[in-house]
């Protein structure tokens, strides 16, 4: 199989108005070649109307022919002024219409489209999943909502990196280039009606900012955020993060068991990635099981209970009794695991 090509792209560093004039001073330039060329080669020219070729004759006759095919009032009769106009002429005709249409698309066409599509994702964006920052973390993070059978177009990615924007499309997510600190960028992607927010944009402070932005725009919103120093964790939980991970002290105490405890820990990724065989499912405890057991729910494994915030492991006197509205945490094979907990 042979390497897909890379591609280099680069931010463009020319402002709008700097982009028209050089547009027009390359439509001129090449109106200007063609001139010239008519007015050297004059005599290959007849005028209709009087017989006599002038500088604004040929200044007429290069300006129709490059816009239109001509009139007939002023024609090339001489075999070296008709293979000018078609040598040279044409082929400057066909880069004047290119630059205007162009320019017409970049800057009208493209802006109002651009325009009509943004309005159209956000009228579809609903119960959708923000992911803040497409490092490492961000990517893993996307590709396993999709393999836990969230739809691509049900995640948003947001990055201000263009290269990484770029990545996040290729995978069929939507995407954003803008920064998540700010509020605008944040409803743009309908953070209003979200069904979560992923924060991993690799700083912990930047991390911060995201979820005060994304708490005060949507109190409810459950909000998971990535943290690398431990004295930080702290700090996200106050600015309202709901879930927060530590990959670098995870990945740590993960190392560690492995040393004795290989199958402690390979059961651990089969519960953390959807790949594996089992997987944790959380849901809302169902009529029938409220007044029952937590050990005597099927066909999962449940391991834990969560009652108006407060967390009820399997073992504890509080499991002996479901209770209307807890939230019941339980393994289940990963064949029963079908859809994701904001879809169950």
């Amino acid at each position: 199989m042979s390497a897909t090509p890379l591609s280099l792209v680069q931010r463009g560093s020319l402002s709008v108005v700097q982009s028209l004039l050089l547009r027009g001073g390359l439509a001129m330039a090449l109106m200007a070649i063609a001139v010239a060329g008519h007015w050297l080669d004059r005599d290959g020219l007849r005028d209709n109307l009087d017989g006599q070729i002038s500088f604004v004759d040929v200044l007429y006759f290069t300006a129709v022919t490059i816009t239109t095919v001509g009139y007939g009032d002023i024609v090339p009769v001489t075999p070296q002024a008709r293979l000018f106009d078609t040598l040279v002429v044409t082929p400057i005709r066909i880069f004047i219409w290119l630059i205007f249409l162009g320019t017409a698309y970049s800057f009208v066409f493209q802006k109002t489209w651009d325009r009509l599509r943004t309005r159209m994702i956000k009228g579809s964006l609903s119960g959708h999943y923000i992911v803040c920052g497409f490092g490492s973390g961000g990517e893993a993070a996307v590709i396993e909502l999709i393999r836990q059978g969230v739809d691509p177009r049900k995640i948003v990615v947001v990055d201000a990196n263009p290269m990484r924007v770029a990545a996040a499309y290729d995978l069929g997510v939507t995407a954003l280039e803008g920064d998540a600190t700010h509020n605008a960028t944040l409803e743009a992607v309908c953070v209003d009606c979200a069904a979560a927010l992923l924060v991993s944009p690799g700083r912990d402070d930047t991390a911060a900012l995201v979820v005060l932005s994304a708490r005060q725009l949507n109190p409810s919103i459950p909000i998971s955020a990535s943290v690398r120093a431990v004295e930080n964790e702290d700090l996200l939980s106050q600015a309202g993060a709901t879930s927060i991970i530590n990959p670098v002290s995870l990945g740590g105490h993960l190392l560690a068991r492995s040393s004795t405890h290989c199958g402690a820990v390979d059961y651990i990724r089969d519960l953390a990635a959807a790949d594996g065989r089992v997987a944790l499912h959380e849901r809302i405890a169902t009529t029938d099981e409220v007044g029952r057991s937590l050990r005597s729910i099927k066909p999962g494994l449940g391991v834990r209970l969560l009652r108006r915030g407060e967390m009820i492991g399997f073992w504890e006197a509080g499991a002996e009794l479901i209770e209307a509205g807890d939230q019941i945490i339980e393994i289940v094979p990963v064949s029963q695991h079908a859809v994701p907990r904001s879809q169950a």
